[in-house]
């Protein structure tokens, strides 16, 4: 079901200006036949100078729940009251792929610098060696870190190794990234 955003945390002269909006959409509106609480209610609690904006709240939020009922998930209709609808939050159902697999020479023999683009909901991060060229049995664990880089240490220098990055998250593992290529120094 479309719910509606109010956004009822206005200055009262604004919400008092959207609530006038709300009610000519409403007026002599076919999807609405019989507003609730009538519309005639709604422009007197909106006029009292007194506590106006506690009962513009508690009027507005139960013609919501009203427009709500009646348009139950057609957002068109939920427009044509004046209102708006809240946008949805989508969760991701899994962890993206690491792209931008980089490696570069380290500082010292045996040592090559890795760094990937940071994955969101990730907690963690495996990553994967082998000698080149890969095949699905070379590859081996190399290290698990929390962050999108590490130095990769104590490796034959002048051998050619493949390397691969893992997320890791509530939302389980994600695939591997493509391999990046490099020769120790």
């Amino acid at each position: 079901m479309s719910r509606i955003r109010l956004n009822l945390r206005q200055a009262i002269p604004d919400n008092l200006r959207t609530g006038r909006q709300i009610i000519a959409a409403m007026t002599n509106n076919r999807n609405f036949v019989t507003p609730h609480p009538p519309l005639a209610d709604v422009t007197a609690k909106a006029n009292v100078a007194d506590d106006a904006e506690i009962l513009f709240d508690s009027q507005f939020r139960k013609l919501a729940a009203y427009v709500e009922s009646i348009a139950d998930k057609a957002e068109t209709i939920i427009a044509s009251a004046g209102m708006q609808t809240k946008a949805f939050r989508t969760t991701p159902s899994t962890l993206a792929t690491p792209g931008a697999l980089t490696e570069t020479a380290g500082n010292h023999e045996g040592e090559i610098n890795l760094s990937w683009a940071k994955v969101d909901n990730s907690r963690s991060y495996i990553i994967q060696l082998s000698p080149d060229p890969p095949t699905a049995e070379s590859w081996g664990h190399a290290e698990t870190v929390t962050i999108a880089n590490k130095t990769i240490q104590n490796l034959t220098s002048g051998k050619k190794y493949c390397f691969r990055v893992a997320a890791i998250g509530s939302l389980g593992q994600s695939g591997w990234s493509e391999p990046a290529t490099k020769v120790a120094p």
